[in-house]
C-alpha cells in the first residue's frame, strides 16, 4: 500500500509522541503535534483533523504497513505504547525488503566505472552497510551524520521545486530574529557543507542572492503569482571556486601560512582548498609553508583557528590582525572570572 509523505510525517510524529511517557497525550494533543510537524517540514498550515489522526492510529495498530503498534488508551483519554521500548522506526526489515535492497545495490554497482557514479559511491556504501546490519552482521562503515538536524526533510521537495523552476514563499527565522520572516525567492541550488544544508536562492524583493540554512527554515509554500527569476551572477560551477564553505566575504586574496610538522602532514593529505600549494617544506622549525587563494570568510577563519597553535598565518596583514583579535578575545574568556 503506497503511503504519501504527509502520512509518513504524521506516523513519525505519532511515534515520537507515543514513546514519550513524560507527557500524557490526548487525541487533541496528537492532532496539534501532527499539525505542527506538517507546518514545519512541509509548509502545510491547513492542520490535521481528529478523524485523520484516529485513522492513523488505527493504521499503525494494524498489519497493513507492518507496524502492529501496541497503542493503548489509558484513563479513557490518554494514548501511549503499552511497550515503552516499541517504535515503528525500529522494525526489522522483512526478507522482501532485504531482497529489494540487494537487487538495487547490485544494479547501482553496474555503473561503478562511470564518472558520475563516483559521486554516489558513498551512498551505495551506506546501503550496503545497512543491508549487512539487516542480515545480522556488524556495522563495517560508520559515516558522519547528524540525525537530529532540522530541515533534512525539505531536501527532496526543494530539489523538485528547483528542477521545476518554482517560486517559493519561505518562512525563515535567523538566529537573531524572534519569529520567522517570509521571503519570496527563486531557488537555484541545494548545497551541503559539514552536514548542514543550505538553499541558494534569489530574493525577489532586492534581487540579491541569499543562502538560507535549511535548519532555520520553518516552512515554505508555492508562490503562484510570482515569476521565476534567474540570477546571472550565480554560476554553481564557479561560485564556490574561491571560498571555503558557503559564505562570500568580498575579494579573494592569497593567504600564506606556516604549519608545524604534525599539522603539515595532515594538510598535505587533506588540502584546505583546491588552490593550495606548498611554498616550502621542512623549515628550521620543522614545519612547512603553504599558500591558498580564497576569500577570508567565516568558514575560513573557523578552519584555520581549528588547527590551534599548529598553524600561523603569515600574510596578508588584514587576515593576521583578524586571527590575533579572535585569539585575544578567546584568551580573555579564560582570564576573567566565570560564574556558573
Amino acid at each position: 500500500m503506497p503511503v504519501n509523505k504527509n502520512a509518513l510525517i504524521r506516523y513519525k510524529t505519532l511515534d515520537d509522541c507515543l514513546r514519550n511517557n513524560g507527557r500524557k497525550w490526548t487525541l487533541n494533543d496528537l492532532v496539534e503535534a501532527c499539525s505542527n510537524a506538517l507546518a514545519e517540514y512541509e509548509g502545510n498550515y491547513d492542520g490535521v483533523s481528529v478523524r485523520t489522526i484516529q485513522g492513523d492510529l488505527q493504521m499503525m495498530r494494524s498489519d497493513k504497513l507492518g507496524y502492529n503498534a501496541p497503542i493503548e488508551v489509558y484513563q479513557r483519554k490518554y494514548y501511549r505504547y503499552s511497550d515503552p521500548k516499541f517504535s515503528i522506526m525500529r522494525l526489522p526489515l522483512s526478507k522482501s525488503d532485504v531482497d529489494t535492497m540487494s537487487e538495487a545495490i547490485d544494479l547501482l554497482r553496474q555503473f561503478e566505472d562511470f564518472d558520475h557514479f563516483r559521486e554516489m559511491s558513498d551512498v551505495v556504501s551506506r546501503l550496503q552497510d545497512n543491508l549487512a546490519i539487516a542480515k545480522g552482521r556488524r556495522r563495517l562503515v560508520d559515516f558522519e551524520r547528524n540525525s537530529s538536524l532540522r530541515g533534512l526533510s525539505y531536501i527532496n521537495p526543494l530539489y523538485n521545486y528547483i528542477e521545476q523552476r518554482r517560486v517559493l514563499r519561505v518562512f525563515y527565522q535567523s538566529f537573531n530574529t524572534r519569529k520567522p520572516c517570509p521571503y519570496v525567492v527563486s531557488p537555484h541550488l541545494l548545497k551541503e557543507y559539514r552536514n548542514r544544508w543550505f538553499l541558494f536562492c534569489t530574493n525577489h524583493y532586492n534581487g540579491k542572492l541569499y543562502n538560507l540554512a535549511l535548519d532555520r527554515i520553518k516552512g515554505f509554500e508555492f508562490a503562484e503569482d510570482e515569476r521565476y527569476m534567474d540570477n546571472p551572477e550565480f554560476d554553481p560551477d564557479t561560485y564556490f571556486s574561491d571560498i571555503i564553505g558557503v559564505t562570500r566575504s568580498g575579494k579573494a586574496v592569497t593567504i600564506k601560512f606556516w604549519a608545524n610538522k604534525e599539522q603539515a602532514a595532515y594538510i598535505l593529505t587533506k588540502p584546505i582548498h583546491p588552490s593550495q600549494r606548498v611554498v616550502s617544506v621542512g623549515d628550521n622549525a620543522g614545519g612547512s609553508i603553504f599558500e591558498i587563494r580564497v576569500e577570508p570568510n567565516y568558514e575560513f577563519y573557523a578552519v584555520m583557528l581549528g588547527f590551534g597553535a599548529g598553524v600561523r598565518i603569515l600574510s596578508p596583514n588584514s587576515v593576521v590582525r583578524e586571527i590575533k583579535r579572535t585569539l585575544r578575545l578567546a584568551a580573555e574568556q579564560y582570564e576573567k572570572g566565570w560564574e556558573m
